[in-house]
């Protein structure tokens, strides 16, 4: 399969790999629930002494928090965007 990049993608392609992305992100933010859960139900059996469960907790979701920036906030490269860099190089 020959790479493509984004503005080089129609309209749909671009909305279908959106949707993708959205899908797989929810399926990421329940596996994070789900097995935070377990870990702070393992902590919790084996005494709830100090909360090494926050360290999976913290490490993860400032992971799962920069796939929703990306996903949600982050905008697509114009072709205005790229005119004016070449522009600007000159």
């Amino acid at each position: 399969m020959v790479n493509v990049t984004e503005h080089e993608m129609s309209d749909r392609e671009q909305a279908r790999k959106r949707v993708e992305n959205k899908h797989k992100f929810r399926g990421d933010v329940v596996a994070y629930v789900i097995i935070n859960v377990l870990l702070i139900g393992i902590w919790v059996l084996s005494g709830a002494g100090y909360f090494w469960p926050g360290w999976v907790l913290a490490g993860w979701g400032v992971l799962l928090l920069l796939d929703a920036w990306n996903l949600y906030f982050r905008r697509p490269i114009t072709e205005a965007e790229i005119d004016e860099e070449m522009r600007s190089r000159r």
